[in-house]
């Protein structure tokens, strides 16, 4: 394609570095990219795609924006709470450069659709919070033969790679098997800093503008860790795991599969015989229970400074990783109702629980987000 005046004139920073120049900037305007989410990771990556010239953005979410996405999400504003978030960010894209095309997709990504949406795609940035949408994405991406730039944020720490299965390894070589459910924190229960993403985000970005141009070193084989307390990088090579179950030798996922079982989301084999019905309670029961004056316990199993922000009243404060030494302060005979901030971590609490003795306990569902969220609006909610 031949660059117009006003296009040399918004790239010329581009254009007067050899290893850009009118080339690469052809590359960027004629490619496609294709990135999952439109939170803390894509609000900077697009912004930054959008601003280098990149012709085609994709964007999946699904969520809409919420007042407490804006300490890190970047790409949206007061005036967007409540919309949606794909378009709030093609609206905030096409202000910063209206000649590239965006495209939306208003969906959760599964099973069912990733392939189709991925296979008009040059290559895929992973934004997204959970490990059920990375094994999706990646798995999508070695079938396809696409390159997944990868990043992932928590409190201060954040990674950044390229996973390329045609040239190095995948995700699943680095994480054969996905942690228990629970076990690792999301950013709604462990927190982020607000400033991460858009580190870790602006790297994604750099990588895809390297893949896209074919000028540096891609993180391919490498796993970047970057600690912004310390404000320490570090770097681990990667090895391609010939027993790989997608891109090994001898692969056996050869499609899709469903990656919410695979990573236990809802009742796996492992975990107890009991119905949910048994072990949890909604807020609606347990409004029942407190407005009827009921004899029973309340157990907050979040962090100290999250007790600070928001707490209910009579609730007795042990930390999930306090409950094992401190299980002496409960009383069995008691009725016992545990929560967390979304009900993930008081819902291992129960379980610890049961299996220590303790009949009748149960956790509150949705935690006390929930609870604020219908019957207590005066309550903050973070």
């Amino acid at each position: 394609m031949d660059l117009t005046n006003d296009q040399v004139s918004r790239y010329s920073r581009h254009l007067i570095m050899p290893e850009v120049g009118v080339e690469g900037q052809e590359r960027l305007l004629s490619s496609r990219v294709l990135c999952i989410g439109a939170g803390g990771l894509g609000s900077p990556l697009t912004l930054y795609l959008a601003a280098a010239g990149v012709g085609h953005l994709g964007i999946v979410d699904f969520d809409v924006v919420d007042f407490s996405n804006l300490q890190r999400q970047i790409i949206h504003s007061e005036d967007n709470i409540g919309v949606l978030k794909v378009e709030s960010a093609k609206e905030r894209l096409h202000e910063l450069n209206s000649d590239i095309n965006i495209e939306t997709y208003n969906t959760r990504l599964n099973s069912e659709n990733a392939m189709d949406i991925f296979k008009d795609y040059d290559l895929v940035i992973d934004g997204t919070d959970n490990f059920a949408t990375r094994y999706l994405v990646n798995d999508a991406c070695v079938l396809l033969g696409k390159p997944n730039v990868y990043g992932s944020i928590f409190r201060f720490e954040g990674q950044v790679s390229v996973f390329d299965a045609e040239r190095g390894p995948c995700y699943r070589c680095l994480y054969p098997e996905p942690p228990p459910p629970g076990m690792v924190p999301s950013c709604a229960e462990g927190g982020v800093l607000g400033i991460l993403p858009g580190i870790i985000g602006a790297m994604q970005a750099a990588e895809a503008i390297k893949l896209i141009i074919n000028k540096g070193t891609p993180l391919i084989g490498k796993l970047l860790f970057l600690d912004v307390m310390e404000m320490k990088i570090r770097e681990l090579k990667l090895q391609k795991d010939p027993n790989c179950p997608i891109c090994g030798d001898n692969p056996t996922i050869t499609k899709l599969i469903d990656y919410e079982e695979f990573c236990g989301i809802g009742r796996g084999a492992d975990e107890p015989a009991e119905d949910s019905a048994d072990i949890e309670i909604g807020v609606d029961e347990f409004n029942d229970i407190i407005s009827n004056n009921k004899n029973v316990s309340i157990l907050d199993v979040r962090e100290p400074h999250e007790y600070e922000i928001c707490k209910l009243n009579g609730s007795k404060l042990i930390p999930l990783g306090e409950l094992p030494s401190r299980i002496n302060e409960l009383d069995t005979a008691d009725e016992i109702v545990v929560h967390c901030h979304h009900g993930s971590r008081s819902l291992q609490a129960t379980r610890f629980l049961k299996h220590m003795g303790f009949k009748k306990v149960k956790n509150l569902r949705g935690g006390i987000d929930a609870w604020a969220e219908k019957y207590d609006p005066s309550m903050p909610r973070y």
